[in-house]
Formats: C-alpha cells, structure tokens, sequence
C-alpha cells in the first residue's frame, strides 16, 4: 500500500471507452448548474446548519423556537437561516408579530432523508 492507496484500485492499462465517454459528457448537467449544486452541499455542509434542518424536518418552528432548540442565540439563528433561505433550503410564513420557519420543499426533506439515511448506514 502507497499512502494509503490500495494497489489495486485504479486500471492496470489505459483505456478509453470513447462512446460511453461520449455519452456521459453528453449526459452531464450545464456548469450552471453545477455551481447552483455545489452551493447547495456548501451550505449543508455546516454542522449548526445541519441542526437547523434536523429542526425544521421535525417540526415548523420561528426564531425564538429554533434558538431555544438549538442552544444558539436568535441572532446566530437568523444569521443561519438567511444562508439557508437563499440557497432556497427554508421558506418562512408570518403570522401576525412570529415569523415561522419550514424546510423549503420536498426535495430539502428527501435530501436531508438520503444522507441521514447515507451516514446510519452501516
């Protein structure tokens, strides 16, 4: 073993498979939105973050009821939350003087689901 490598994880011989080459640059997503991806995991890759979601996957919460849960002052919270608002991960409603949080959509929850999913898996 070399650093770490293992001997036997990369091919022996070069050689390219031209066509499925071919097929997956074909297939591969616009550089747009590789960057708009990137951001996204950039975001969640923050552990305060990641509670903040944990949060909101349980339960639809405001300012004061998140940095209750958390351990973390209102302030650091709504600093969080505005991170997660523009990559579109939480949506926020009024209620009269409350402000309440939620996880954006469906596909904030079912990619918060896969990676819990990911890192419990044994």
């Amino acid at each position: 073993m070399i650093l770490g490598v293992r001997e036997n994880d990369t091919c022996e011989v070069i050689c390219v498979h031209e066509r499925v080459v071919q097929e997956v640059r074909d297939r591969m997503l616009a550089a747009d939105e590789v960057e708009r991806l990137a951001a996204v995991f950039k975001v969640m890759g923050d552990p305060a973050r990641i509670r903040i979601i944990e949060a909101l996957f349980l339960h639809e919460l405001c300012v004061c009821d998140l940095a209750a849960v958390l351990g973390m002052t209102q302030s650091a919270v709504s600093h969080q939350l505005r991170v997660l608002r523009d990559q579109r991960l939480v949506k926020y409603r009024k209620e009269g003087k409350m402000v309440f949080y939620a996880l954006d959509d469906t596909h904030i929850i079912n990619l918060f689901r896969e990676g819990l999913a990911h890192v419990r898996h044994d």
